[in-house]
């Protein structure tokens, strides 16, 4: 496993509200674990392994040949956002990868102060290689988009905050 890859699974799993993460293949063995001092734990078993230790404005990698590696990792805490009760949420139906556009050099389908009905495509979720459009399933006015682009998201997680109509 390279350690682009490796930092990849730290900022997702950082970016999502998955409390522990596990990953084997071919020898090689990765635990990702938040615990409640917002810290994350990684373990890995290979034959020779690279810890990737990460803080703010510094990425220090280090390669050596060991059998089990341990490594404290600090984690930015996610603060609940505060949503007034007379909006109406756009939750994720699905665990995936939000996108605000159907591709990269095209427009986002909507934007803060779009003007959107039931039925009207606001995002797409990619999970498993399949790119899932998101509609709105109600009228009303983007008042807050809550994720960022190429953000991992939840099942159940508020994706846009609307304003009815």
């Amino acid at each position: 496993m390279k350690i682009q890859e490796i930092r990849e699974i730290i900022k997702l799993i950082d970016q999502s509200s998955l409390d522990e993460f596990l990953y084997e293949s071919d020898g090689t063995k990765i635990k990702l674990k938040k615990n409640e001092k917002g810290t994350v734990s990684t373990f890995g078993q290979t034959f020779e392994s690279s810890t990737v230790v990460e803080q703010p404005n510094m990425v220090e990698v280090q390669t050596q040949p060991v059998s089990e590696v341990k490594e404290e990792v600090v984690v930015t805490e996610v603060k609940p956002v505060a949503v007034d009760s007379s909006l109406h949420k756009i939750i994720s139906p699905m665990v995936g990868t939000f996108y605000q556009s159907s591709s990269p050099d095209t427009e986002a389908y909507v934007q803060v102060g779009s003007k959107i009905n039931a039925d009207s495509i606001v995002c797409i979720v990619e999970a498993m290689k399949l790119f899932n459009e998101i509609e709105a399933e109600v009228e009303g006015e983007i008042v807050e988009i809550l994720v960022k682009d190429g953000q991992l998201v939840e099942y159940g997680q508020p994706l846009f905050l609307v304003k009815g109509i």
